[in-house]
């Protein structure tokens, strides 16, 4: 069965090409890919994560409001035992907020022109137990 990953878009940004780009990308090599769309509710994102059971959750932001909402997103799914959904995060991130992002529990970070190829090297990482 194939990895399920959600692809949101938290938040005001209401721009989502980059977003549906990575989903098609991600669905191309085989995962299993829930598109919610724009201006998601950090809750909504939390509740649809559990509900379908994925094992990543894909945020796409570029508000500038992502060290917020993602660890807004990381804390909602802790706190609905579901700390074991990794979190990445894309979208127009400047370098200096990676480490910022990681520190609030982002398993990735694939900033502006991250090559599509890359992002689904590092689900792939993400969503396969290792052996």
């Amino acid at each position: 069965m194939p990895a399920r990953v959600l692809i949101t878009k938290p938040g005001l940004d209401g721009h989502d090409r980059g977003a549906k780009i990575v989903a098609r990308a991600l669905r191309d090599a085989g995962f299993e890919v829930v598109f919610t769309g724009i201006r998601q509710r950090v809750e909504d994102i939390v509740a649809i994560a559990v509900q379908e059971d994925v094992a990543v959750v894909g945020l796409s932001i570029l508000s500038g409001a992502h060290v917020a909402l993602t660890g807004r997103v990381v804390d909602g799914l802790r706190e609905a035992d579901a700390a074991d959904i990794a979190v990445v995060v894309g979208g127009t991130v400047p370098a200096a907020d990676v480490e910022k992002l990681t520190d609030a529990g982002a398993a990735a970070v694939f900033p502006t022109g991250t090559a599509l190829d890359a992002i689904v090297k590092r689900v792939r990482a993400l969503t396969t137990a290792p052996a």
